[in-house]
């Protein structure tokens, strides 16, 4: 099987994440795009944890369902995503059903990890499901994965 592959045209691997993608800024998820992506997968899930948090880990964001596509949109709304999304779901990450970009306190300096599962399935999991739901129902169902890691400070 191919390896995939996890980019963005709004940061390189390492690379500062967009105060536009941040929530210092206008809080805009960043528009992911895949590579590699096999034929077998059903749908993605995506996860962005923030690494350098006192609780490790902590995830901002986490989406299932998501169409096998090889390009994510930025800037997707909050709650249940429509359009380019389909039936993807939005569970809860740092409290909320949506995208929350980073916002390390007092402006200091925190790597934030996205990660997508290619899966060979749909989830049935319920919008207030979060990040270790997720993990637990992935679990014999990944085909693939990929991390993307930024920093903003």
């Amino acid at each position: 099987m191919k390896e995939l592959t996890l980019s963005s045209p709004c940061f390189e691997e390492g690379g500062l994440i967009p105060i536009e993608c941040t929530g210092y800024g206008a809080d805009r998820s960043p528009e992911l795009a895949l590579s590699g992506l096999c034929k077998e997968a059903v749908t993605l899930a995506l996860l962005m944890d923030d690494l350098d948090h006192p609780i490790p880990a902590y995830n901002h964001w986490v989406v299932w369902n998501i169409p096998p596509v090889i390009l994510l949109l930025g800037g997707l709304p909050g709650g249940d995503p429509t359009g380019p999304l389909g039936l993807a779901v939005q569970g809860v990450g740092y409290g909320k059903n949506r995208y929350r970009g980073p916002k390390p306190p007092f402006h200091w300096s925190h790597r934030y990890r996205f990660q997508v599962f290619a899966l060979d399935c749909r989830l049935k999991l319920h919008p207030t499901s979060r990040k270790k739901q997720l993990l637990k129902a992935i679990q014999g169902h990944v085909l693939q994965e990929a991390t993307l890691t930024g920093h903003f400070r």
